[in-house]
This record gives structure tokens, sequence and C-alpha cells, in this order.
């Protein structure tokens, strides 16, 4: 079989930002700052007391009732909040005759891992008889994935990728190659997490990863690329696509926001906190995701990078993009929207991507903000402070996770 184009054809997002993908832009397109002390519970033994929280989503806009909404972790409302804005977004009508052919593919980090962190008191205060029936169930990372085929009734394959940071860059590679050798016709896919609860954070900030330097001025702490960043800022959301193989989409007169063109995926086999000092593997995953999508690398017109903030991440990822990119290193334009959005673990990939379609789209790139202090080690074209206008046929999006993963996706412009 020949291979099949693959195509976006809904976008959808809750985010730090706001509801929507228009919020989502508007936000990152003018640098809009959603970092802050954290407002959903008290922070104040921690040693990083900040995060990008998604403040204007309301789960009771989506579900019945309370009690719906309490049989669920927050990170599976996010993702079918998500679903739902994509598939409204896309204009396809899900139905008796399709139900069975859509399939759902979503990438998270640590999934409802927060709903068995709030019951845990319960039970060792009163026993089994005091938690939740649903504690059995709601924390499995798959519980996601169900959610939204249950919530939209999908009766294709349902499943979620948790390979950590780069789960929903994971997840559309997969869904990629399912579309493209004819497994599916159309499948939502991107990512969910909601990691913002005090024993994540507390977990996060015991191995040196988070900001703790700037939790007196939040909007300063994430600085990716910077000399004087300290760490990433946790985040949270959802960012959900409506793939769609060309014709299919076609047929049904869909809106078509951009194409998937390629994938790399490695893994450093190395250590689970540090990147290889020679990136030698991101690098690999970049060259991989540029020759599965058959082009060069200097047709590359923006990168869109993990860029976490992290001493360590940010000065490796430049290095991997140096060995690749060779010269044009210099002249592709890279930017990191986590100074914004906070980085939202297993979602960040998709939040990525989410950024580089609507980038295509609007012919414009967003800014790093907070890149103050240049970083001779750090030392390209990072988009600092202020976005940019540009026409971008092919793009890059990169996630670059814990225990080593690598996972690049290549976009392009549709025509």
């Amino acid at each position: 079989m020949s291979e099949r184009r693959v195509v976006v054809t809904g976008i959808g997002v809750v985010a730090p930002t706001g509801i929507g993908k228009e919020a989502f832009w508007e936000g990152i397109k003018n640098g809009k700052n959603c970092v802050d002390r954290i407002s959903s519970f008290d922070p104040s033994s921690l040693p990083s007391q900040i995060a990008a929280e998604a403040k204007e989503f309301d789960p009771l806009d989506y579900y019945e009732s309370e009690k719906e909404v309490k049989r669920a972790d927050r990170s599976a409302h996010l993702a079918f909040a998500a679903a739902f804005e994509a598939i409204k977004d896309s204009e396809i009508k899900i139905n008796d005759g399709n139900r069975k052919k859509i399939g759902v593919l979503i990438g998270t980090g640590i999934g409802g891992l927060g709903y068995a962190e709030k019951e845990h008191p319960l039970f060792l205060s009163g026993g089994a008889n005091k938690i939740s029936p649903y504690l059995a169930i709601t924390p499995f990372c798959g519980a996601l994935s169900s959610e939204i085929s249950i919530k939209l009734g999908i009766k294709g394959f349902s499943l979620t990728v948790s390979t950590g940071c780069t789960g929903s860059n994971d997840a559309l590679s997969m869904a990629f190659n399912l579309i493209r050798f004819g497994e599916s016709d159309v499948i939502l896919s991107g990512g969910a997490d909601s990691c913002i609860t005090p024993l994540t954070v507390a977990a996060f900030s015991r191995i040196g990863a988070l900001s703790t330097k700037r939790n007196h001025e939040p909007h300063k702490a994430c600085r990716p690329f910077d000399k004087e960043r300290d760490g990433f800022v946790i985040g949270e959301g959802a960012w959900v696509l409506v793939l769609e193989e060309l014709e299919h989409a076609i047929k049904r007169n869909a809106p078509i926001y951009a194409e998937i063109y390629g994938y790399g995926i490695t893994c450093d086999a190395y250590h689970m906190t540090a990147p290889l000092p020679d990136s030698e593997e991101t690098a690999r995953a970049m060259e991989l995701a540029i020759e599965n999508a058959g082009i060069h690398p200097e047709q590359i017109d923006y990168i869109c990078a993990h860029g976490t903030s992290t001493p360590l991440n940010d000065k490796q990822e430049t290095l991997a993009i140096k060995k690749v990119f060779k010269e044009h290193a210099r002249k592709i334009p890279i930017s990191s929207i986590k100074a914004m959005i906070g980085h939202a673990i297993g979602a960040a990939g998709a939040a990525n991507v989410t950024a580089t379609i609507l980038a295509m789209v609007e012919k414009f790139i967003p800014p790093t903000i907070n890149y103050e202090h240049p970083d001779p080690e750090c030392d390209l074209d990072y988009v600092p402070n202020i976005g940019r206008k540009a026409t971008i046929n092919f793009a890059m999006c990169n996630s670059i996770g814990f225990g080593g993963k690598n996972s690049i996706l290549v976009l392009k412009k549709f025509k």
C-alpha cells in the first residue's frame, strides 16, 4: 500500500491561556505569561511554589453534574474537554456509521495519579471504606483515552501512551503511522496532564528539576535558553487534534490546518534524568524525522523547542540542533512556549505541535519570553521576547524526556 497523507482537521485546547485554539494562539503570540503562585493548594512548604494553572477551566462546562465530575481525575476532565473542542472544530459528526472506525490515541505523563494522591489520606485515616470506589480505575493512565471514548461514543481503538515528557509526541507519531499506512482514517490524538499536585511538585523539586529561585517573582521563573535559568515550571492542560487521511478530509469538506509529515524516536539509554552529554540520540531523532519526511535539513523554517529552562536540557538541545543543521542552525528561528504556559509533561509535545500548526497558519512565530541573559552555550536564534512574522513551510517539534526519550515530529504547511 502506498503511503497516505495525514492532515490536521480539528484543534482542541484547554490550557493556562484559556479555552480553545483562539485563546491559546492569542496568548502565545503575544507572550502572555501564565505562571503564578499555585492557587489549587497551599504550596508554602514546597521548594517550588509556582505553576501555570488552567484557571479558566471548569469541568462542569463539559459534564452534567458534580457526581459525574467526581468519578474522574482532572487529567481526564482536561482530555475530554480538549477532545470535545477538537471534534467541534473539525466539524466531523460522530454517528453509527463511523463511530467504530474512529480511534483515540492520547499521551500523558502521570495520568490520574492526582486522584490517588487525594484519596490516600482518607485511606490512612479511615480505612478501605472511606475511599472512593473510583480509586480502583481512575489513576490508570488508560483512563484518559477511555474517558474520551465513553463521553464521545467512539468505539475504535482507545489507547494511552505514557512515556513521560514525550508522551503526546509519541502518541501523535503512532497516530500518524496508523493513518499513513491505512489502519485508520480518523484519530483523535494529542496529550493531557494535570501534574500540579503537592506530591508531584515535591517529587520534581526533589530531583532538582523545578525552578526554586523565583517563588517571589513567578513570571520570571521559566526562562528557556537564558543563562540564569534554574529549572522548569510545572504546567497543565490538554491539546487534542483530529488527524485525518487527506482524501477522507477533502470528501467531507473539512477544514485543513497542516500536514503531519515525519517523525523520529530514539532513546539515550544513558540515565533517567540526565541527557547524553554529546546529545547524539537527540540529534539522531531529529535526523530520523527529517529522513522520514523525505526533506533536507535546510528546508526546516522553524523549530518549536522542548526548551524546558533546565540548565542541562537547553544546552543539550542546542547542541543537538547544531549537530543536525550545522551552519543552517544559526538561520533557523527557534522558540519555546514553556516560559508562558509551563511544562505540561506528557501533554507538552502536543502543546508544541498545536502552537506550530497555528504559527504556520498565522505566519507568525511565538516568542521565547524571559530571555534576558545570553548563554554562550545557547547561542542560536531563540526569537527572544517578541514574536515575528514568518512563512513556515516545514517545521520541527521537539520533545525530550526523562529516561532519555527523544521524540521529534516534522510538520508541513498544507498546500
